[in-house]
């Protein structure tokens, strides 16, 4: 009867165990998260706002929104989806005078 060699195969899988779990205590010991945050607009874009409506887009640097979009009060605008301007933001807009106003129920 012919044995195989014993643990053959087996250290690359404790090695790759051992560093996970050392990766996961740097992450609890330290507080960090590897929440993956996406930016509002992409590079060479800022957000805008539909006026007296629901919804956003992205405008090339340099440019002016288009009629029927507003940019953002200064100190105001979403720099990644989901903070808090952009919460904000999915529940109010600005008027065609640039007041900020609940955004209006759909028919």
């Amino acid at each position: 009867m012919t044995r195989g060699r014993a643990g053959v195969g087996r250290r690359p899988a404790g090695a790759a165990v051992a560093a996970a779990t050392a990766v996961w205590a740097v992450v609890a010991l330290t507080g960090c998260s590897l929440r993956i945050e996406e930016a509002s607009c992409g590079g060479g874009q800022y957000p805008v706002l539909a006026v007296n409506s629901a919804g956003s887009d992205c405008v090339p640097d340099g440019e002016e929104p288009a009629d029927g979009w507003a940019r953002y009060p200064e100190g105001k605008v979403p720099e990644k989806v989901g903070d808090r301007w952009d919460t904000y933001w999915s529940t109010h807009t600005l008027d065609e005078n640039g007041a900020v106003i609940a955004i209006p129920e759909g028919p």
